[in-house]
């Protein structure tokens, strides 16, 4: 263990008085004993904060069974919920890429499910897209790739090509409720409800986290991937898949989420939680109407979260967990207007990120930027510096 030498040196100065190397040594042990004390505490607390939350996910699972491997054809025709996108995203589109002229004809692309539980949920649809000719040469990092609200993982294509082409292997899923575990343009909004109404599943962040810890354990089982560099990273539902994930589960090793991280509990106490509301409102319409309530209030807000997501605004908050992802890298890219996810929900948080950092001698593992003139919105420059994270970190010897 590495000693803060100016704290040490200004205890000896401040306790020595006269030439006694004993006392000085006994400052010295004692400094060493209240310091590794303190590590260990905060190691204690982490572990426990992850076991619990695992045992929380655990709590509304339908009977598990042995992870496989089934393969799946290619989704031609995605389902797309909500309002369907722009078949094209230039923002996505912007993604550095590796010159390379026929890529599409050079890249190996993998369809197929992973079997973790019981149920219409228990299929966990992945597309991997890799570059032919680094099949079968040394292993290489991954990225996993998350959707935002009502898209699916063919949307992340374009990010998926592009970084295949600078030598990883990319990975998308659907989460749940989304794409391929979607039947219509409702089934995520209905999931809502329904776990409003009988708390049974956890669609908005929590069950997708399961699914993720479950598709590390498939990755570190893959022979042609590096399992100490495994990143991951998402946008808007997808980054907040992408904190607890990372939180959660410390074999993904480098993390990016985009407008996904914010404040839960600061929402709701600064009455700014209507953004995020309205992202999902069908299921908070729902409890307004059982809870007699004429208008969606924090009351509401507050009950629907403890519902369908527990502890999302106390102990699981970003102001527990993001700090957690400490030493692993870590980047936040947020818009200086994003009404869903305020800049001023995440002082503290970002503080006590911070400071996680520099406890474990490694703050220039943490960044956060935040783009002016921003609100919810992933930008080029953003797919831009998430690369750029990902190439400092997993593609450097």
């Amino acid at each position: 263990m590495q000693l803060n030498k100016s704290l040490l040196f200004s205890e000896l100065w401040s306790n020595y008085h006269g030439p006694n190397i004993p006392h000085q040594t006994h400052v010295i042990n004692k400094h060493r004993r209240s310091v590794g004390l303190k590590i260990e505490m905060e190691m204690e607390a982490a572990t426990n904060l992850r076991s619990h939350f695992l045992q929380l996910l655990s709590t509304r699972r339908p009977p598990q069974v042995p992870l496989e491997v089934q393969p799946a054809k290619p989704v031609l025709e995605p389902l797309y919920q909500g309002t369907p996108p722009s078949k094209f995203s230039q923002t996505m589109e912007s993604c550095p890429k590796a010159d390379i002229p026929n890529l599409k004809e050079l890249l190996y692309e993998e369809n197929l499910y992973l079997t973790i539980e019981e149920g219409d949920q228990g299929k966990l649809p992945v597309l991997i897209l890799s570059m032919k000719e680094s099949r079968y040469s040394k292993k290489r990092p991954a990225v996993v790739f998350l959707h935002s609200t009502n898209k699916c993982k063919e949307w992340l294509r374009p990010l998926l090509e592009a970084y295949a082409s600078r030598g990883y292997i990319a990975v998308a899923v659907d989460s749940r409720y989304h794409g391929e575990r979607a039947k219509t343009r409702t089934t995520y909004n209905d999931a809502l409800i329904s776990s409003w109404r009988r708390g049974d599943t956890m669609p908005f962040i929590f069950d997708t986290v399961w699914d993720l810890v479950k598709l590390a354990d498939y990755l570190t089982g893959r022979d042609d991937i590096d399992h100490l560099k495994i990143g991951i990273t998402g946008e808007s539902l997808g980054g907040m898949h992408a904190w607890f994930a990372a939180f959660v589960d410390t074999r993904y090793s480098v993390v990016v989420p985009i407008i996904g991280v914010q404040g839960f509990r600061w929402a709701i106490d600064n009455d700014q939680w209507q953004a995020r509301v309205d992202s999902i409102k069908s299921v908070f319409e729902e409890a307004r109407s059982d809870l007699g309530k004429d208008v969606i209030d924090k009351e509401v807000v507050e009950k629907v979260w403890n519902r369908i997501a527990p502890g999302l605004t106390s102990e699981f908050d970003s102001i527990h967990t993001v700090p957690l992802i400490a030493p692993r890298p870590l980047l936040i890219l947020n818009g200086e207007g994003d009404p869903r996810c305020p800049i001023a929900g995440l002082d503290v948080t970002i503080s006590r990120t911070c400071k996680a950092f520099e406890d474990a001698h490694c703050p220039d593992s943490f960044k956060v930027i935040i783009e002016a003139r921003i609100g919810h919105e992933m930008t080029g420059s953003m797919v831009k510096e998430a690369a750029n994270w990902f190439d400092n970190f997993l593609l450097q010897p």
